[in-house]
């Protein structure tokens, strides 16, 4: 078999590879009793990062560069490292959670690369003179691999949405791990510390002490307090409080990267075009999604927002990072148009 047939066997089975996993994290989340639809799913997704990989390294042996040069091949690469940051973080974070919503993107963009761009973008193709640098190797997968750390980000900030239920949670400590949590309602606390806490309330509510000729008078206790509103339970709380601890890991690892692809990115610009800046499309969006995250780290971390407020705002990062990506080669051209289908 030669390497384009490979490559072609390769593509198809990472998608069905991608699909069967899919499902498989979305049947072990309908039926958690059945604990090993997410032990297979976790080996889906590694076989699916092992077919990409190869992949990739097959097309880098055919055509000689590193497989970054048009839209198929970032597709592949972007798919490859959702599904590694993915690992990463079920690894550490030890939730099966993670694969249902990380699942879908991946297959999603390996269905994309395979089934709809048309088969001359597919082809490797010579390079065009500016990706004839050692910067496209640096640049452009370091920036793929921040997407791909943003993105996974930014639907567990999704899906914290969706387990809150739009309520207004604040997560006390999540940004250091302390794991502590509560709503304005309540506060989830260990059985003997909730015990504690609600006998220090009804006596400080309740009862009041006068000494009337020596005796000790108990008023009576009006109980006019409103009744609050059906509060998430503790399994919900818990669940809310790890996707917002593993949203905001998996930010601050991708944002570094952001950070150090735009750089590299200035670099080369000065090279190839005589300008560190010259506002391109990409140019902008890539500032625009650096300035989302910044936001977002900067509210976490010197404002102390926890909760809703970061994770809507982790949530529109989504959007954003796919305006980047590939929204800016669909809707216009300009410097970075090699990737450009329409």
């Amino acid at each position: 078999m030669d390497l384009v047939s490979l490559q072609g066997w390769l593509d198809n089975a990472s998608f069905a590879v991608l699909f069967v996993t899919m499902l498989l994290y979305w049947g072990g989340t309908a039926f958690p009793r059945i604990p090993y639809l997410a032990i297979l799913g976790t080996g889906g997704m590694a076989i699916a990062n092992l077919c990409i990989a190869t992949l990739l390294a097959s097309r880098w042996i055919e055509a000689g560069y590193f497989p970054l040069s048009n839209l198929y091949e970032s597709l592949f690469f972007l798919a490859w490292g959702i599904t590694a940051v993915h690992l990463v973080v079920e690894n550490s974070s030890r939730s099966r959670l993670v694969g249902t919503v990380t699942a879908p993107v991946a297959m999603s963009i390996t269905a994309f690369a395979t089934l709809t761009l048309p088969s001359q973008m597919q082809n490797a193709e010579p390079l065009v003179p500016a990706l004839k640098s050692n910067w496209l190797m640096m640049h452009v997968s370091v920036m793929l691999l921040s997407y791909a750390a943003l993105l996974v980000g930014a639907l567990l900030a999704i899906a914290f949405l969706v387990v809150t239920r739009g309520q207004n949670i604040e997560l006390r400590g999540s940004s250091v791990g302390t794991g502590a949590y509560r709503d304005s309602r309540r506060q989830l606390r260990k059985p003997s510390e909730a015990n504690q806490m609600v006998v220090v309330a009804e006596t400080t509510s309740a009862i009041e002490s006068q000494a009337v000729g020596g005796t000790a008078v108990l008023d009576a206790v009006a109980t006019s307090a409103p009744v609050a509103t059906e509060p998430l339970s503790p399994q919900r709380l818990s669940l809310a409080d790890t996707l917002d601890n593993i949203s905001y890991r998996t930010i601050g690892l991708g944002f570094p990267l952001l950070t150090i692809g735009i750089i590299a990115g200035a670099v080369w610009a000065n090279e190839a075009w005589g300008s560190y800046w010259s506002w391109d499309p990409k140019e902008t969006w890539a500032l625009i999604t650096w300035l989302v995250f910044a936001a977002y780290l900067h509210a976490r971390i010197t404002r102390g927002w926890q909760g809703r407020r970061p994770a809507i705002l982790a949530a529109s990062g989504f959007v954003v990072v796919w305006v980047c990506y590939l929204g800016v080669n669909i809707l216009g051209k300009g410097l970075h148009s090699y990737g450009w289908f329409f």
